[in-house]
C-alpha cells in the first residue's frame, strides 16, 4: 500500500534554504532512517509530513487511511495537567476506560476501582492495558499524578515517547510512525527494549537518530538528504558508509573532469567576440553548466589532525580511598584508582548512580567527603558537559572561537587558524559569521565541542557527547578522538561510539560499588547476558535437584495387583498429605473471599490470582498421590 508521496518540496529558514526540490515515496512496511547534517531541515521535514508545518513549494500526499504519528525532539505538554492526562488525552472509549482504571489504581479507591474494572471488561481493554503497563514500566514512568510542568528534560522525552507508542497502539491499522531522535535520554536497556518493540509492532517507520546500533536494529534503508538531492541506500549503516564513499569518489572524479574542461572552455570564452553565431551561443550556454559543475565543492567529513597536545607529565591523576555520599545515597565507597597515560575509559550505569559527581570530584570541582584526589601539574582538563555553551553575550561563531585562541597548534610545528578549524568541524565560512543564538541545538553542541578541543586539553571528559550531534559530526569527532594521544573519559548511552573508542569501563552498580570491566560496552553486555544464563542455569539445576528429592510416583497400571502393606515412610507421607490438602483447601477459600473484595489493590489481586493457580496444581498432585496410597 502506498502511504506518502512528496514531490519538489522546498523550505527555507529566513534567507537560509533548508532543503529544495526533495521528492520521495513511502510504502507500507518501509523502515527508513533519514540522515542529514544538523541545520539542514530534518526536523522541519518531519513536521511538514505530519501536517504541523507547511512547505513553501511542492506537494505532500498522504493516503486517506494512513495515520501519521510524530514523536518530536522537543515534546509539547499541557504543563498544568498531570502525566496521566497528557498521555491519555484522546477521547476514545478504550483509552478513557484505561485512564479511569489507572486513576483508581493511583488513588487506591476501592469503589472507583470496581467500576473501572467493570468498564475495562465491557471494552475488552485488558490486553491493551497490558501493553500500556509494559510501555510505562520499561520507560520508568510511575508517578502518573505528577504535573507535566515539573518533569525534567529526560522525563519529558520518556513521557512523550510513551504517549506516542500508546497512541499508535489503538489507532488505525495503517500507521506511519515518525520519530525524531527517540533514543536520546534513554538508557541502553530502554533503547534495546524500544528496538525490540518496534520490530514486533506492525508499523511503517521514518526515523532520525544518531544511534547507529539502534538504526541498524530497526531500519532497512537509509536516506541521505543533501540539499536538493536525496540519496537512497538499502541495508545497514556500514553499507551506507561504503556506498556513500563510492558515490563521493565518483562525484569527485566527475568534478575534476569538469574542472579540466572548464579551463579550456574559459580560454575559449575569453577569446570570443561579443557577436556570436548560433553554434557559439550553444557552446556558451554549455560553458555555464560546466562552470557550475566545476565549482562544486566536495566536503571531506574526515578530520585527521596531528594535535600538538599539552605535554603530559609523569603523574596523571590518582584517587585514594575516596568516599562521597549525599545523605543516605552512597556515590563512592573507598574508591582507589591511578590513571595512566593514554587511557580511554567509558563510564556506564543507571541515571542517578553518581557518574557526573564522580567526574566533578576528579576535576576537583566537587570535594570528596574523605580521601585524596591528586591531579598532575601538567594536566589540562577539557570538559564537554551536558550543560552546553556558556556565553555571556551573543557573538558570531568565529568571534567566539577567536576569543579562545587565534590558532590551533599542530604536532609538526605548524598551526591551524580558527576559521580552518571550524571548517574541519563542518562550519562553512558563511556559517562562521552566524550569531550563536541563530544556531540549531545540534550546531550549538558542535560549537561547544569544538571550543573544548580548541583549548588544547590533554585529559578529555565527555559527558553524553553524542546527544544532538548528527552522524557526520559524530564521524568527525570519532576520527579526532581516535588520534588523540591524551586520556579520555566518556559517559555515553551511544553503544557504537563507546565500542569504537574505549578500552575498559567503570560500571556504576549503585551503593558506591564501581566495577572495572576490561573491555568495551558490547563485550560488557555480552558478559552480563552470560552471567544471567549462568544464574538461570543454577536456578534450573537447583530446581531439578529438588525434583529428584521428591518421591517417585508410579502409575497404577505399573503396580502389581497383589495387595501390600504401606511402609512406615508411606504411612507418614499419607498422614502428611491429609494435613497438607486440608491446609490448601483452607487457603483457597480465604483467597476466593479476598478476590471478591473491591478494596484490595490490583497488584495484590494479581498475586492472589497466581497463587490460586499454584494451589489448584498442588491439590491435583497431592490428591492423586493420596488416592494411590489409600488404595
Amino acid at each position: 500500500m502506498h502511504y506518502v508521496s512528496v514531490e519538489g518540496l522546498s523550505k527555507s529558514f529566513g534567507i537560509k534554504p533548508l532543503f529544495s526540490s526533495v521528492s520521495f515515496h513511502i510504502e507500507e512496511g518501509d523502515k527508513i532512517s533519514l540522515v542529514a547534517k544538523n541545520g539542514s531541515g530534518k526536523s522541519t521535514l518531519l513536521k511538514i509530513l505530519s501536517g504541523k508545518e507547511t512547505a513553501e513549494k511542492g506537494k505532500v500526499w498522504v493516503h486517506k487511511d494512513v495515520t501519521i504519528a510524530l514523536f518530536e525532539q522537543d515534546p509539547v505538554f499541557e504543563d498544568s495537567k498531570s502525566v496521566l492526562d497528557n498521555i491519555f488525552n484522546h477521547d476514545h472509549p478504550v483509552i478513557n476506560a484505561i485512564k479511569e482504571y489507572e486513576v483508581a489504581m493511583e488513588e487506591g479507591d476501592g469503589d472507583k476501582l470496581g467500576d473501572a474494572i467493570v468498564k475495562m471488561d465491557e471494552m475488552n481493554a485488558w490486553d491493551f492495558d497490558t501493553k500500556v503497563q509494559q510501555i510505562l514500566g520499561k520507560l520508568n514512568i510511575h508517578h502518573l499524578n505528577q504535573l507535566a510542568g515539573t518533569l525534567s528534560g529526560g522525563q519529558r522525552k520518556r513521557v512523550a515517547l510513551a504517549k506516542t507508542l500508546i497512541d499508535i497502539g489503538f489507532e488505525h491499522k495503517h500507521v506511519l510512525l515518525i520519530m525524531d531522535e527517540a533514543s536520546i535520554h534513554l538508557d541502553v536497556e530502554m533503547v534495546e527494549w524500544l528496538d525490540h518493540y518496534l520490530n514486533q509492532e506492525i508499523v511503517s517507520l521514518l526515523l532520525v537518530t544518531h544511534d547507529r546500533y539502534f538504526l541498524d536494529a530497526v531500519c532497512e534503508e537509509i536516506w541521505e538528504m543533501d540539499g536538493d538531492s536525496l540519496h537512497i541506500y538499502k541495508g545497514d549503516y556500514e553499507n551506507f558508509m561504503e556506498k556513500k564513499a563510492a558515490r563521493i569518489e565518483s562525484e569527485s572524479a566527475s568534478i575534476d573532469k569538469a574542472k579540466n574542461l572548464y579551463r579550456k572552455e574559459l580560454e575559449w570564452m575569453r577569446k570570443q567576440p561579443k557577436a556570436r553565431t548560433t553554434k557559439s551561443k550553444s557552446r556558451q550556454d554549455n560553458f555555464y553548466v560546466v562552470e557550475n559543475k566545476a565549482k562544486q565543492k566536495m566536503e571531506d567529513e574526515r578530520v585527521q589532525l596531528q594535535v600538538k597536545m599539552t605535554r603530559l607529565g609523569g603523574k596523571i591523576a590518582e584517587l585514594k580511598r575516596v568516599y562521597k555520599s549525599f545523605g543516605e545515597k552512597v556515590i563512592l565507597k573507598g574508591f582507589d584508582y591511578t590513571f595512566k597515560r593514554g587511557e580511554r575509559i567509558g563510564i556506564v550505569g543507571k541515571n542517578g548512580a553518581g557518574k557526573s559527581t564522580f567526574l566533578h570530584i576528579l576535576q576537583q570541582i566537587t570535594p570528596p567527603d574523605s580521601g585524596k584526589v591528586v591531579v598532575g601539574d601538567t594536566i589540562v582538563f577539557g570538559n564537554f558537559s551536558q550543560q552546553g555553551l556558556e556565553i555571556i553575550e551573543d557573538k558570531r561563531v568565529i568571534e567566539y572561537v577567536k576569543d579562545i585562541a587565534e590558532y590551533f597548534p599542530l604536532a609538526d610545528g605548524s598551526s591551524l587558524s580558527a576559521g580552518k578549524f571550524l571548517e574541519l568541524f563542518l562550519f562553512t565560512p558563511e556559517q562562521q559569521y552566524t550569531y550563536i543564538s541563530k544556531l540549531s541545538g545540534g550546531e550549538k553542541r558542535r560549537l561547544h565541542l569544538l571550543a573544548v578541543l580548541f583549548k588544547n586539553p590533554n585529559f578529555l571528559i565527555l559527558d553524553e557527547p553524542t546527544n544532538d550531534l548528527d552522524l557526520q559530526t559524530l564521524g568527525v569527532l570519532e576520527n579526532f578522538l581516535s588520534d588523540f594521544q591524551g586520556c579520555i573519559i566518556i559517559v555515553s548511552h551511544d553503544r557504537y561510539f563507546m565500542d569504537r573508542l574505549v578500552d575498559h569501563l567503570f560500571v556504576f552498580q549503585g551503593d558506591g560499588d564501581i566495577r572495572d570491566f576490561p573491555g568495551n560496552y558490547s563485550q560488557y553486555r555480552l558478559a552480563l547476558k552470560d552471567d544471567e544464563k549462568l544464574t538461570d542455569k543454577g536456578t534450573q539445576l537447583s530446581s531439578e535437584a529438588r525434583e529428584e528429592e521428591k518421591p517417585i510416583y508410579v502409575a497404577p497400571s505399573a503396580v502389581k495387583e497383589e495387595p501390600r502393606k504401606l511402609s512406615f515412610k508411606e504411612k507418614r507421607e499419607f498422614e502428611q498429605l491429609e494435613k497438607e490438602i486440608a491446609d490448601l483447601e483452607q487457603e483457597k477459600t480465604e483467597i476466593n473471599v479476598k478476590l471478591g473484595d473491591s478494596s484490595v489493590h490490583f497488584n495484590r489481586l494479581q498475586e492472589l490470582s497466581l497463587r490460586i493457580g499454584e494451589i489448584n496444581a498442588l491439590l491435583e498432585q497431592k490428591e492423586l498421590r493420596w488416592l494411590e496410597l489409600s488404595e
